[in-house]
């Protein structure tokens, strides 16, 4: 039941018309490059101003803005984790982001929620290790909440879509 909620898909994660899109932000939510930067440019100059009010994010958690001229409604922006080998604390971040950007697709109703590959740009998180994190955190979230009713991992590369379906593969979820 799970997994029928889940989809991957290789695209542009600005033009999917969901309820929220997620950015893979920085701290200071103001506009970077990647995901981020493609964001904000096709959002429009009020998602950085409206940004700047919200006094940055920590890594791990996430926040929420309108998608002013996206096709979503809502942009969440998460920061996630840098990579550094992957024993400062980088899975438990990297997990947080998603169940603070799920916690607010809850808060804020939404039913259908885009996720990029959080921290596997610039970040250099492993596409293969941050799949599996991203697919576990939502497949879980999913379980025990049902109002969420699509998610969908946009990739940009084949590397990124490819490590998706093989963390897809191996959910124990039905």
């Amino acid at each position: 039941m799970v997994k029928e909620k889940l989809k991957i898909i290789k695209g542009d994660i600005t033009t999917m018309a969901v309820d929220a899109v997620v950015n893979a932000a920085n701290t200071s939510l103001l506009s970077g490059g990647g995901v981020d930067g493609a964001i904000h440019r096709a959002a429009g100059p009020e998602l950085l101003e409206e940004c700047k009010s919200l006094n940055g994010c920590a890594t791990g958690s996430a926040k929420l803005t309108k998608g002013y001229r996206l096709p979503a409604r809502y942009i969440i922006h998460a920061v996630g984790p840098v990579w550094r080998g992957g024993a400062k604390g980088e899975p438990q971040l990297l997990a947080s982001c998603y169940e603070t950007c799920l916690e607010l697709a809850l808060q804020y109703e939404i039913k259908t929620i885009a996720f990029p590959a959080i921290s596997c740009g610039v970040y250099g998180y492993p596409i293969s290790q941050a799949a599996v994190i991203a697919m576990k955190e939502i497949a879980d979230f999913l379980e025990q909440h049902d109002q969420i009713e699509m998610v969908y991992f946009v990739c940009f590369d084949d590397s990124a879509y490819d490590a998706y379906h093989h963390a897809l593969d191996s959910l124990n979820h039905d």
